[in-house]
């Protein structure tokens, strides 16, 4: 069973959900969360902080050390920011944040297509597929480059 969590950014204008993959990690393990309004910290500390295209994670790595040595029994070392997020144990549980509200509108009218043209919706909902994951990868989105 999968765990997410949601997390308000510091600024208080999103309310992010994330993906703890395996119940390796707990909730408590995401300290801060900055959106790119947020006013982040003044220094990023890449020893506890992930940025993905502006969004700041910041990440209780005593406790992520601990708990990823002890249940997935890695070196020490190997547990960063990256390591966590790239793995799934602590990252968004959408491709970015706001992923899901932001391709409603779009997506709804691709899928009422195959109510009333299958295959024009096969043929659109590819495309369009396609086309969004380029431009994400253009974006430079982790999950999307790692995918």
């Amino acid at each position: 069973m999968c765990m997410d969590v949601r997390k308000k950014c510091e600024c208080g204008r999103h309310l992010i959900q994330f993906h703890l993959r395996d119940n390796i990690l707990i909730p408590e393990v995401i300290i801060n969360l900055y959106c790119p309004k947020c006013h982040g910290p003044e220094n990023f500390d890449s020893l506890t902080m992930l940025n993905d295209n502006n969004w700041i994670i910041e990440y209780d790595m005593v406790m992520a050390k601990m708990m990823v040595v002890q249940k997935l029994m890695v070196d020490m070392e190997a547990v960063t920011p990256e390591f966590i997020f790239d793995r799934g144990y602590a990252c968004w549980q959408e491709m970015y944040p706001g992923e899901h509200a932001e391709i409603k509108k779009e997506r709804d009218a691709i899928i009422k297509l195959a109510k009333t043209d299958q295959k024009k919706y096969l043929e659109t909902i590819q495309k369009w597929n396609i086309e969004r994951i380029n431009q994400l990868k253009a974006q430079g989105w982790r999950k999307v480059l790692r995918a």
